[in-house]
């Protein structure tokens, strides 16, 4: 089956693509034609859009402010049959009602550059420059510190938590080269242990190896080898009593947002404790 899917927002659009993707998610064989249309604040610059919408009709997603140009919008929709649908008016309609305000009606008001934004920024440069081991000496600055072997989603999961506002330090686990003893006194930071099957990692780090047309037949990709080095982190993670979160079957939203639910326990049980 296929679709066209088209995305209009008079702003970045970030939260409409995000929406799309989630709700695409669920469905299977769906091939998603997207015409994706940020910054649209004309009745001309609509205009144009609807002569494609028209031309390749399919699902109208919006995200408009603007009262004009959103009754354009649906008015034209309605007339070549097409549904278009503003999927943040039920959120934003239970908060005036709940609230008892109506909506400033700002185009992209979520991305004022307020207090939260620079903390995003400061935590992804203190991430990039404390990444595979680096910077040990800062590790007690950080929110979070992961802790895995080679290719058991680090950096990846590191980057994405540090796109949420957490500062996150992460150090491979390497039977020849312990971490340092830093990490075992860390009193601020949640340590996480990654672990994943070593069946997984092997496939990983083969692809890693071809990727890099490098020699595949390696300690680094054999069976005994790795099945002891993750017995090895995993012994670890016990040892340190550090949560432990299996990579194997999920995606990095999945990794973070777990992580993310533990520092939130976490946080509670501090409070509690006080």
């Amino acid at each position: 089956m296929r679709l066209h899917l088209h995305l209009l927002s008079d702003s970045t659009g970030e939260t409409l693509e995000n929406i799309a993707k989630a709700a695409l998610a669920q469905y299977d064989g769906v091939e998603t034609i997207r015409h994706f249309w940020p910054m649209v604040r004309t009745e001309a610059h609509l205009e144009r859009i609807l002569q494609e919408i028209s031309q390749n009709p399919g699902l109208v997603l919006f995200t408009l402010v603007n009262s004009e140009t959103r009754r354009t919008l649906e008015t034209r929709c309605r007339a070549l049959g097409l549904p278009a649908i503003a999927p943040m008016d039920g959120v934003t309609h239970a908060l005036s009602g709940l609230l008892g305000q109506a909506a400033k009606a700002r185009p992209g008001r979520q991305h004022v550059l307020d207090a939260a934004y620079f903390a995003r920024v400061e935590a992804i440069h203190f991430t990039i420059a404390h990444d595979d081991g680096i910077g040990a000496e800062d590790w007690e600055e950080a929110d979070i510190v992961l802790a895995g072997v080679s290719r058991s989603s680090k950096t990846p999961t590191s980057i994405y938590l540090a796109n949420r506002g957490f500062k996150t330090a992460n150090i491979p686990i390497v039977v020849e080269s312990p971490p340092p003893q830093i990490l075992y006194a860390l009193k601020n930071p949640l340590v996480v242990g990654l672990t994943t099957s070593a069946d997984r990692l092997i496939q990983v780090r083969r692809n890693r190896l071809l990727s890099l047309n490098q020699v595949t037949e390696t300690a680094y990709v054999d069976q005994e080898s790795v099945t002891r080095e993750v017995a090895y982190a995993r012994r670890m993670f016990a040892d340190n009593g550090w949560p432990v979160i299996d990579v194997t079957r999920r995606s990095i939203e999945e990794t973070a947002a777990a992580i993310i639910a533990l520092v939130g326990e976490r946080s509670g049980d501090m409070q509690g404790a006080s």
